[in-house]
């Protein structure tokens, strides 16, 4: 959606999708503003309760079948086991997409890994999909007035551009930027010391695999570690998807930096910061 400044401020019920990598900002952004009247919605969290809450059992009660005290349990029914996903603690969604590698570090063969970065993609395309009718539902069932849209890092990566387009219909897109190298070094250092799982293109990842395995020396993807790998492709990957954002940020919506983000301290800074990214594409 495209506003003049003016039109922004008196936009009765405001719908923002907050796009950029993990951790820019999105999600502190959201939970400020969850305390004043706005609905959170969390794409990571609507995939795993939703798109991928089966699955995710699926693959804990396979794991907890290996135990011969907790195989009887469940196969009398005896226990039951749920996901407890968390907006805030994604941590089921995390362990379900995986790292890919030597099994003895818990990494995944290449197939597997594959089938499920597709099901994560699909997961996400649906999640996306179902905006519109959360924007509905925050209003008429849950008596918010305002929403906001958490996505996930890897919006940039699904290749579909009839969820971008209905975001952009229904949604006002604000791509959060990284600007200087030293917030960009921040960031990766920070994936790096903690690698989580990602999503990647199929793309890219049979571009970049190739050069790692060739780098280290190794002949099969079931010698790869897994942690280190993740290390290693994350420069990759962010660099990758920094032109992408701005391919979806530049047609369909507005761009303030992480610098700009971080000095938010309440809704009135960010509607303000907001108004100053429309003025700013305006000139």
């Amino acid at each position: 959606m495209k506003f003049t400044p003016e039109q922004f401020r008196t936009w009765e019920t405001k719908r923002i999708t907050l796009l950029g990598m993990s951790g820019v900002g999105k999600t502190y952004i959201s939970t400020l503003l969850r305390r004043h009247d706005w609905f959170h919605y969390s794409g990571d969290y609507r995939i795993g309760t939703r798109y991928l809450d089966e699955p995710i059992l699926d693959l804990i009660k396979q794991q907890a079948m290996q135990a011969p005290f907790l195989k009887e349990l469940l196969r009398r029914d005896w226990i039951n086991i749920r996901n407890n996903i968390k907006i805030e603690d994604l941590g089921p969604v995390l362990s379900f997409v995986g790292k890919l590698g030597n099994p003895d570090f818990d990494g995944l063969s290449l197939p597997e890994f594959t089938r499920r970065q597709a099901m994560y993609r699909e997961a996400e395309i649906a999640a996306m999909k179902d905006v519109p009718e959360f924007v509905r539902k925050a209003q008429e069932t849950y008596g918010y007035h305002h929403f906001v849209n958490d996505v996930g890092g890897s919006l940039c990566e699904l290749e579909d551009d009839a969820v971008i387009d209905q975001l952009a219909a229904h949604t006002l897109i604000l791509y959060i930027k990284v600007t200087t190298p030293e917030e960009e070094d921040t960031l990766i250092r920070r994936a790096q010391s903690d690698p989580k799982p990602l999503y990647y293109r199929p793309a890219f990842l049979a571009e970049n695999l190739p050069v790692y395995m060739q780098e280290k020396g190794l002949e099969f993807v079931a010698q790869v570690e897994p942690n280190d790998f993740t290390r290693w492709v994350f420069p990759r990957l962010f660099r990758s998807r920094v032109p992408r954002y701005e391919a979806i940020a530049e047609p369909h919506g507005y761009t303030v930096t992480s610098q700009e983000v971080a000095q938010v301290r309440s809704e009135a800074d960010f509607l303000a910061l907001v108004e100053k990214a429309i003025a700013r594409k305006e000139t």
